[in-house]
């Protein structure tokens, strides 16, 4: 399927600026969500019992491991309730089939990887391309928070040799 699919009369229509006010207030959403989700983590990490840690801590043994596992998963529970945001409100709108259909619209559209066979209803494009660009952006920030963490193991570790 390469086209949009026809508006039937249970999608909610809107304007184009409604698609970016509604587009501007899931961006604002998801940038709190994911600034509190990893600002938590952060704290998590840095506690003074876990300051003692890290300094026993060697990246490559299990315990290493483990913590990079727990952050990997923590930081992937926060885009997913990023995703199922975007899907909810996909739902909601009737932009989509159904829920299975929207949040698999929504994954795609959110990693950016967009394949042409989920299509959303022209009067809630904007919102998936601006779901894109959000994506985008807090996939990259994950990516750097995760590396500093990554360094600060590796880091905390080379000082010790």
């Amino acid at each position: 399927m390469t086209g949009s699919l026809p508006v039937n009369s249970q999608v909610i229509s809107a304007t184009f600026n409604q698609q970016l006010l509604i587009g501007a207030a899931m961006i604002a959403a998801c940038v709190i969500i994911h600034g509190l989700g990893l600002f938590t983590i952060q704290r998590a990490i840095s506690g003074e019992r876990m300051t003692r840690r890290f300094e026993t801590l060697r990246p490559l043994s299990v315990t290493g491991a483990g913590f990079t596992l727990v952050a990997v998963f923590a930081i992937i529970a926060i885009h997913f309730v990023e995703i199922w945001l975007f899907a909810f409100l996909y739902d909601y709108l009737g932009a989509l089939h159904s829920f299975n259909e929207s949040l698999y619209f929504s994954t795609i559209s959110y990693a950016t990887i967009g394949y042409s066979d989920a299509s959303i209803h022209d009067e809630w494009r904007m919102v998936a391309a601006l779901e894109g660009v959000v994506g985008i952006i807090l996939l990259g920030w994950s990516t750097a928070f995760f590396v500093r963490i990554l360094g600060r193991l590796e880091g905390e570790d080379a000082e010790r040799r």
